[in-house]
């Protein structure tokens, strides 16, 4: 049996659900994101610039890492680096690439600005988006699923042999809960102390991303695979040291107050 369908034929022209899926999550994710800034008082103006940047970024980063973990498949042919509807666009290439991208322009276009406040009113955003992004773009790609599976819940993809774990649906529902863990703890958290929404999604995000790459992909001696639960538990840690800092600084911060 084929797998789900990749793309759709209009005459002569062919239109990549994989592509067309993300772009639909990044129209979405750039739009509740500029609500978001302006809902806390940041100037929006220059945001249409930098939402392109982290995308461009994002997008190059994430394919260069992609390419450099399965060199031995695209060694050779050239085609095949810029085949992006096929899928191959690692995640964490593209944070690393986008992260400092991203920070640069936050304090070239927002120099008065506090960082954590700043991440804190993006990253909820930005998690929407990835979960909106997985459903609509790695679903419909070729060689989308996980490792193969016999149980009801195992979906057909193209380019894969057999039922396979729906990785992209299930990593979809996770950021879909981690948005909503978010948005509660911006509500109980914010109050006492910038930051804590940033970190609690890298500390979450981390973790399960390092979990899905090992227990649901099956490739664990991938050096790629390898690779993202590195990062992932990178990200982890960076969350909770960003946690404890800014937990810190408000602490200290308040000891200051009352000494007055």
């Amino acid at each position: 049996m084929s797998g789900l369908p990749t793309s759709i034929h209009l005459g002569p022209l062919v239109f990549h659900l994989y592509g067309f899926g993300l772009a639909i999550a990044a129209y979405v994710t750039y739009v509740y994101a500029r609500r978001r800034l302006a809902r806390s008082d940041f100037d929006v103006e220059p945001f249409a610039r930098y939402a392109v940047a982290l995308v461009v970024s994002g997008l190059v980063g994430a394919r260069v890492a992609n390419i450099a973990t399965n060199w031995s498949y695209y060694s050779g042919h050239p085609g095949r680096w810029i085949a992006v509807w096929q899928g191959g666009l690692a995640s964490f290439g593209g944070i690393a690439l986008a992260l400092p991208v991203g920070l640069y322009l936050q304090r070239k276009w927002w120099p008065s600005s506090s960082l954590a406040r700043f991440s804190d009113a993006l990253v909820p955003a930005l998690v929407a988006g990835w979960a909106l992004g997985r459903v609509l773009g790695p679903q419909f790609m070729v060689n989308g699923g996980g490792h193969l599976t016999h149980q009801w819940f195992g979906v057909r993809y193209a380019g894969q042999h057999g039922k396979r774990v729906p990785v992209p649906l299930i990593q979809g529902a996770e950021d879909a809960l981690l948005w909503g863990a978010l948005l509660w703890t911006e509500r109980r958290w914010t109050s006492r102390f910038t930051g804590a929404v940033t970190a609690i999604a890298m500390i979450v995000w981390g973790l399960v991303r390092s979990y899905d790459e090992h227990w649901l992909l099956g490739e664990q001696s991938h050096s790629g695979s390898l690779g993202v639960q590195i990062a992932g538990l990178a990200l982890t840690l960076g969350g909770v040291l960003l946690f404890v800092r800014q937990m810190s600084r408000e602490r200290s911060s308040r000891g200051s107050l009352r000494t007055r």
